[in-house]
């Protein structure tokens, strides 16, 4: 769906506008977008055994991760796969060390227009993995792939998050005609070898942090034929499983979707080499298996599931300028103490509701119900921060600060509180009672503490006149039956694409929550008519995409309607913030390692890692 378009539309007959190859993120981040599953305590039956004498295995670096789907950067949405791509592939820019503040990667230099609505880069002197140069044109061909090919999930990326220049066609889809990209007719431009121009239709604030996402990596041109004008080398089926070609610190060597991949130090990198032989991936979904992988040992860093997790063990001794909590936890069940690094994601865990079928005072009953702190405390082991806002504090307008603050003065529906009188209150107002409850089915994906969660929650509403029934779903059919809008409510996350507001906020743009469209980027149905603030939220959105420079009077706008728009969904509750996601790292003595920063361990390099000696 090209969104930019009909952002800038006026009513509803803009959501006909569509396009192919938009998508939601997966964890499982489907967000960056990502729309996650992930979060503290993801959980499936699959998974489990991978094999456990990997002691011999030399200086490889070796982790502990979930199922992957591809290999291919235009095609994944899912954390997994966006962890071991970011080892394979360099796009222009990089957060280094996960730090929300982008620098140059295989950009070596660029050059802004007084407008913003140009940018020109240097490349680097870098190549594939096959050999071949890393050119302009290998970038431009990327790009092109991003936005045509049937593999892209992420086409809205270019043409309206950054909303680069193309040229559309009419076409009859489903009996509507329907403006569609014109392949061929993007404003990239390899001017020369090593300069790339992009041209964008109006200014965009947090272009160079969107090119920091891997879907923007350059692949050789003409290796793959899913594009007009390139029969291809491989197939993409090919390419995304078994032979992708990238440019980064490491290059492909093998992948089992349901066991392990890894992947080999890359010898040509024209950045800092690896100091690590390879990286191994270990695909273990249960919680239980992957504790026991960690405790003998196959693991050199891991994460902790919450029902081994204790909150006493953990000691802090510094916090650093990024916010990472670093310490040691310990003693772990195999006697060791290990080092600890905490670091709040800037990202969100919710509950959202298809407003088209559940009644606005169901979803304030819900609001009234839930308490963020209880949850974060109880069920969470103090594993993250209560949410009250969408957008995560690190990155919200004022600060944390103001975060804190709206949330405990202005938050209506109770601060570290469960309001079960007023949830009450606004239900019989509307008609409700003893012998007139109402069934709502809440769909979570598969995880124990959002299945605890859940439970609270179910025990509460009965008091207030909600039958909740709770039932799992694995994450992908969660997301499919989201997009059909066949959810009432469910839960999801979003993780930061780019560190700004915007990149939460659309999916509170209600013309983007109509599940009647092919790819909508959530799956509330916000309609004026079953949200008094459906308007005001479409308003404030079209106001952030009207000012989208980098200056300082732009930055206002956009930070009076973030604000604005924030509390229309307090106010009309499409999405119920619970909470931020605490990331936990634990590592044993012999690693060498710099933790991740806010922006999540998909967006850090392993390069930098080294290993000492293995007990």
């Amino acid at each position: 769906m090209e969104r930019r378009s009909f952002l800038k539309a006026t009513g509803s007959a803009a959501a006909a506008a569509a396009l192919a190859g938009c998508s939601s993120d997966s964890d499982e981040t489907e967000g960056g977008e990502e729309e996650t599953g992930g979060g503290m305590d993801s959980t499936d039956s699959s998974g489990g055994d991978v094999g456990t004498d990997l002691k011999q295995d030399g200086d490889l670096w070796r982790v502990n991760t979930g199922t992957m789907t591809t290999m291919d950067p235009i095609e994944a949405t899912d954390t997994q796969s966006g962890i071991v791509i970011q080892q394979m592939f360099d796009p222009l820019m990089n957060y280094p060390d996960s730090q929300p503040a982008v620098e140059g990667l295989m950009a070596a230099d660029y050059e802004v227009s007084d407008d913003f609505t140009t940018y020109t880069f240097q490349l680097k002197d870098a190549t594939f993995h096959n050999g071949d140069t890393v050119t302009a044109s290998d970038f431009a061909y990327a790009f092109e792939r991003l936005t045509a090919s049937d593999n892209s999930s992420r086409a809205y990326f270019v043409l309206d998050s950054l909303g680069v220049t193309h040229e559309t066609t009419t076409e009859t889809i489903d009996g509507e005609e329907q403006e569609v990209y014109e392949p061929g007719t993007l404003g990239v431009t390899a001017v020369d070898e090593t300069t790339l121009e992009i041209q964008l239709e109006s200014p965009f604030a947090s272009t160079l942090e969107m090119l920091a996402y891997s879907s923007f990596s350059p692949v050789p041109e003409g290796m793959i034929g899913d594009i007009e004008g390139y029969d291809g080398e491989v197939s993409q089926g090919e390419f995304s499983s078994s032979s992708p070609v990238g440019n980064g610190p490491f290059e492909f060597d093998t992948w089992d979707s349901g066991t392990e991949a890894r992947v080999s130090a890359y010898d040509d990198y024209y950045g800092e080499s690896p100091n690590v032989d390879g990286v191994h991936f270990a695909v273990i979904e249960n919680d239980s298996a992957n504790y026991n992988y960690a405790m003998n040992r196959n693991a050199d860093i891991f994460e902790l599931p919450t029902a081994q997790y204790d909150p006493g063990k953990v000691s802090v001794e510094e916090e650093d300028d990024q916010g990472r909590q670093n310490g040691t936890y310990g003693e772990l069940r195999n006697g060791d103490t290990a080092n600890y690094s905490g670091v709040s994601n800037i990202g969100v865990f919710y509950l959202g509701f298809n407003m088209a079928s559940v009644p606005k005072p169901v979803r304030q009953a819900v609001a009234y119900a839930m308490n963020q702190h209880t949850v974060v405390e109880q069920v969470f082991k103090q594993r993250g921060e209560p949410a009250y806002n969408f957008t995560p504090k690190s990155i919200f307008p004022g600060g944390a600060q103001n975060y804190n603050d709206r949330a405990e003065n202005e938050y209506p529906y109770g601060y570290d509180d469960s309001r079960l009188g007023e949830a009450r209150s606004v239900m019989e107002d509307a008609g409700y009672g003893q012998n007139e409850r109402v069934a709502i089915e809440l769909t979570i994906y598969e995880s124990g503490v959002w299945s605890e969660t859940a439970s609270i929650l179910r025990d509460q509403l009965e008091s207030v006149y909600i039958d909740l029934e709770v039932n799992q779903a694995p994450f992908n059919t969660l997301l499919e039956r989201g997009r059909n809008g066949e959810l009432e409510m469910y839960s999801l996350g979003w993780v930061a694409d780019w560190p700004a507001p915007d990149n939460f906020l659309q999916l509170l743009n209600p013309p983007q929550t109509d599940t009647s469209l092919d790819f909508p980027i959530s799956y509330v149905n916000w309609q004026p008519e079953n949200g008094d603030a459906a308007q005001r939220a479409e308003e404030a959105y079209q106001s952030i995409a009207e000012n989208p420079e980098p200056t300082e009077e732009d930055q206002a706008a956009r930070n009076e309607a973030y604000v604005e728009l924030e509390d229309a969904n307090w106010e009309d509750v499409a999405m119920l913030p619970v909470y931020h996601e605490l990331t936990e790292l634990f590592w044993y003595d012999h690693v060498d390692f710099t933790p991740p920063a806010g922006m999540g361990p998909s967006r850090q390099k392993m390069n930098t890692v080294s290993l000492g000696d293995r007990q």
